[in-house]
């Protein structure tokens, strides 16, 4: 099998906004795919990744907080409670921060890379992860969480990514650190 190279989609593009497919079979090209987002996810620093953002329509995330790697096949969110607020970076919108109020602890029903049923009960920062990562599978964005007052703030600096995204230029790089960067 040949390895396929992934990258970041970046805002305004379309794969960002669609639903992603429940995957059918965990197969090797899917075990394939994991792999490679979780290389990206470390290769730019980020504890979160959904295929959506690396342009794969399918229902996989994959996510590490530092207590260890989560590759997971068609995550549910089957419970909540609680909340929570964080400011969230996104490495599909770089430079852009948003305060998302979230549950606070979550249960989450998935498969593993090799279609074992997994439940993960999370709280705290893996509980945002999660929920921002299965957010991406259902095309929402940290910027549909923002306030009007703060969706004034950063409308010209998601229009420059936009175009810059059109224009198939890699925006530069953003110098505002967001909190959790996912």
């Amino acid at each position: 099998m040949s390895e396929t190279v992934l990258k970041i989609r970046l805002y305004g593009d379309p794969a960002l906004r669609k639903k992603a497919r429940a995957v059918r079979h965990v197969t090797e090209d899917v075990r394939g795919v994991l792999s490679g987002m979780s290389r990206l996810m470390y290769a730019q620093a980020g504890i979160g990744l959904a295929a959506p953002q690396v342009g794969i329509g399918l229902a996989l995330i994959v996510a590490d907080i530092g207590s260890g790697l989560y590759k997971l096949v068609n995550p549910k969110i089957t419970g909540k409670e609680g909340g929570q607020a964080m400011e969230e970076g996104c490495l599909s919108i770089p430079g852009i921060c948003v305060r998302v109020k979230r549950a606070g602890k979550i249960l989450v029903q998935a498969e593993d890379e090799f279609a074992r049923p997994v439940s993960i009960e999370a709280e705290g920062l893996l509980a945002c992860v999660l929920q921002h990562e299965i957010d991406h599978l259902r095309g929402k964005l940290i910027v549909d969480y923002a306030s009007f007052l703060d969706k004034l703030k950063i409308s010209g600096s998601l229009e420059k990514l936009r175009e810059r995204v059109k224009d198939g230029r890699v925006p530069e790089s953003e110098s505002k650190s967001c909190q959790l960067q996912l």
